[in-house]
């Protein structure tokens, strides 16, 4: 049944859904019959890309600006995304908070600084960790909140200069399996995914510009190539569907057997 038609309506929020995995989750969303509110941060066009996808399957989405490395917009963000509830669905909660949004690695540990440091604290850990607080009073009992971790933080998969970037993604695995302990008492379910090398914008569009960095991946993953965004996306709106009821607390690897 599409959300549209049901009486308290499934609306959920995807950050970073401007391309890539988030666009993917967004899409995947609500082709199972959500409704998507998709924040951007940059990219305005890409996030109604997003939306415009997501209406012609006949869903409903809008797009929201939101900085998450910007703790103190939160506030004004929470209250943008209760109104738009109340005035698109009629709704007063979302089913699912998806922490998608953020930036890649690739620092050495001689070249890193401290504001760089600070930049992937900010957006990777702190903004994750304070939305979701912010968000919380909006979410349903019995929802679900997924952040996007990365394979970096697994034994195996120790590329030099990703010290800075895959230590706050362990921070937020280790966040979230203790906010699965927390919030198990209102019913909601708290997971991580971790994808491993996925086609993405992330990184200056790598892919994109150095196709020759893909077949040495693709020869590290079991599964012989490296990730698209549907790869992810699919998994993630599963976690956050009724489908999942009985998952929490859990880092899952969606990486083809990469640096198995």
């Amino acid at each position: 049944m599409n959300s549209q038609q049901n009486e308290h309506p499934s609306v959920v929020v995807v950050t970073g859904a401007s391309a890539g995995i988030g666009r993917s989750a967004a899409v995947e969303i609500a082709r199972r019959g959500s409704g998507v509110i998709a924040t951007y941060h940059s990219r305005p066009e890409g996030a109604e890309e997003t939306v415009a996808l997501i209406e012609e399957l006949g869903g409903r989405a809008h797009a929201l600006r939101l900085d998450v490395g910007d703790t103190a917009t939160f506030p004004a963000f929470h209250d943008a995304v209760r109104d738009l509830l109340a005035s698109e669905w009629g709704a007063d909660s979302i089913d699912a908070l998806v922490n998608n949004a953020g930036f890649g690695g690739g620092r050495s540990f001689e070249e890193m600084t401290e504001e760089a440091f600070d930049d992937y604290y900010r957006v990777l850990l702190r903004g994750p960790y304070f939305l979701t607080r912010s968000l919380l009073p909006l979410l349903a009992p019995g929802g679900a909140i997924l952040s996007v971790s990365s394979s970096s933080v697994r034994p195996g998969d120790t590329e030099p200069g990703y010290s800075g970037y895959a230590g706050m993604k362990a921070g937020l695995i280790t966040a979230s399996r203790f906010l699965a302990r927390e919030l198990g008492e209102r019913g909601i379910r708290v997971n991580t995914i971790a994808p491993g090398p996925t086609r993405t914008r992330l990184g200056g569009d790598a892919f994109e510009k150095y196709p020759e960095i893909i077949a040495p991946l693709a020869a590290k993953t079991v599964l012989g190539r490296i990730g698209e965004p549907e790869d992810i996306g699919r998994v993630i709106a599963f976690l956050v569907s009724p489908e999942a009821a009985w998952i929490t607390g859990q880092d899952i690897q969606v990486s083809g057997g990469y640096a198995l």
